[in-house]
């Protein structure tokens, strides 16, 4: 499966989760995106979509921020811990999505992805609980990224 990754503010290509889901045998596209400038990091990730065709966008943080502007048609989305009221103008999710987030998340708190959900009128098995902080590094949310990536792609 080809997965675009869209990386977090200040986070760095070929971190722990694009990592992790090359090592589960996917092709990872992982562009770097820029940190100051928002319309451009969502300009780079728009042209490797278009060119890339990926089966799965995951979005980490300000990544998921990105995700959820991208023109991404039916694309399904894996966001993890989406900072959509940071940046971009998007409010709602598409259908074939998943949100993955901490409750004790520090950064980004988990009651927006709960708002999102709400916005979008999904049900509640879209937003899934997992991890101890925003990263989602640790073993359980990395199994969840990835199969989440699986039952949607």
């Amino acid at each position: 499966m080809k997965i675009l990754f869209l990386h977090g503010w200040h986070s760095v290509v070929g971190g722990v989760k694009p990592t992790y889901l090359k090592d589960a045998g996917h092709e990872v596209l992982n562009p770097a995106l820029d940190d100051d400038d928002f319309e451009l990091a969502l300009r780079t990730a728009q042209d490797v979509y278009d060119r890339e065709h990926p089966d799965v966008i995951v979005g980490s943080s300000r990544g998921g921020a990105i995700a959820l502007n991208l023109s991404s048609g039916e694309t399904p989305l894996v966001l993890l811990c989406p900072a959509w009221k940071n940046w971009g103008t998007a409010t709602t999710l598409k259908p074939n999505a998943r949100v993955l987030h901490s409750r004790a998340d520090d950064v980004i708190p988990f009651a927006d992805s709960e708002e999102l959900i709400a916005n979008s009128q999904l049900g509640a098995e879209t937003l899934i609980e997992v991890g101890t902080d925003h990263r989602l590094a640790e073993p359980e949310p990395l199994w969840v990224m990835l199969s989440a990536c699986v039952e949607l792609g």
